[in-house]
């Protein structure tokens, strides 16, 4: 197995001008969310305290006020990349992009407006925490409700909580940068623009659901992840393998804590990703150094890995 992967310590919007035209087998990437703090501006250590006091990171702002400008200022941060993507994406090449549910369509546009074409909706599925909430504080609060109307009232909204279900599903979307001539010509000139259909998590034909438990970041042979989004190895290594052949290059411009870095080495990928914060720059290269010194150690580690995951 060769370890070809470069990480630059900046930030993606800059390096990706770095990047030749059509050099780029797949992208994979999980952008910042516009959500909660989720953004362009990101603060590790504000993010981290707040979820430390509410247990979650939120998917809605504060007390459930829709901020209609989330989802345009995601939008307005992703459309200049998106066109980077499809600049420096092979013609056929698949971007795979991770998203939020209700902002999800800020993402599919992005990628559309930029010349993409959009395949199909992609779901990591998974058990989620419940994030919705009871109006009995908010009842309780208000002076305008006598103690005896206050009772009633909360046990007529019994049961009925905030508009929040249950997140089981982390959308993505599957775009495709447009082929030259057809799926055969593009295939013999790029190498790209074919769903590998092996490649299968459960024995079926492989779907737009991906059950992967969030748990299964707890078997995986890492360092302490220090990161607050970071997604399973087991779950990239899925998108890695359906959408790429050995040997191809995978870009991650938000390589965070370097989980898709991991998934594409570990399949005889190459690598290449921007991380514009220090801190994960080094939790990444520090995980591919374990991953490193493993191999080196036990030749057959890869093949237990994957067979526990």
């Amino acid at each position: 197995m060769s370890f070809d992967y470069k990480i630059y310590n900046m930030d993606c919007r800059e390096g990706l001008k770095i990047l030749a035209d059509n050099s780029v087998d797949c992208i994979i990437t999980d952008p910042p969310y516009f959500i909660d703090g989720m953004d362009d501006k990101w603060n590790d250590k504000k993010l981290k305290n707040k979820a430390s006091k509410s247990g979650v990171i939120g998917g809605l702002p504060v007390g459930m006020k829709f901020d209609v400008q989330q989802g345009r200022n995601l939008q307005k941060f992703l459309e200049p990349i998106a066109l980077e993507f499809i600049r420096v994406l092979k013609p056929g090449g698949f971007c795979v992009v991770f998203s939020q549910a209700r902002l999800y369509h800020r993402v599919a546009l992005s990628l559309e407006n930029a010349g993409f074409e959009i395949r199909d909706m992609m779901g990591w599925k998974y058990e989620g925490q419940a994030k919705a909430f009871s109006m009995d504080h908010f009842v309780m609060k208000n002076d305008k409700f006598s103690e005896v109307e206050k009772v009633k009232l909360i046990n007529d909204m019994k049961g009925w909580k905030t508009p929040q279900l249950k997140p089981q599903i982390e959308p993505m979307v599957l775009a495709q940068k447009p082929k030259e001539g057809t799926f055969v010509d593009n295939w013999i000139k790029y190498n790209v623009g074919l769903v590998n259909t092996k490649q299968s998590l459960d024995g079926m034909f492989p779907g737009n659901i991906i059950e992967i438990s969030k748990q299964s970041r707890l078997k995986e042979r890492t360092s302490k992840i220090d990161h607050m989004t970071v997604k399973p190895v087991a779950l990239i290594s899925h998108l890695v393998k359906l959408f790429t052949k050995e040997g191809q290059l995978v870009l991650d411009p938000f390589t965070g804590s370097g989980s898709h870095a991991i998934a594409a080495l570990e399949n005889n990928r190459r690598f290449i990703g921007f991380e514009i914060e220090a801190d994960y720059c080094k939790i990444s290269k520090e995980r591919i150094d374990d991953i490193i010194s493993e191999q080196n150690r036990n030749p057959d580690f890869f093949v237990s890995l994957m067979r526990c995951i």
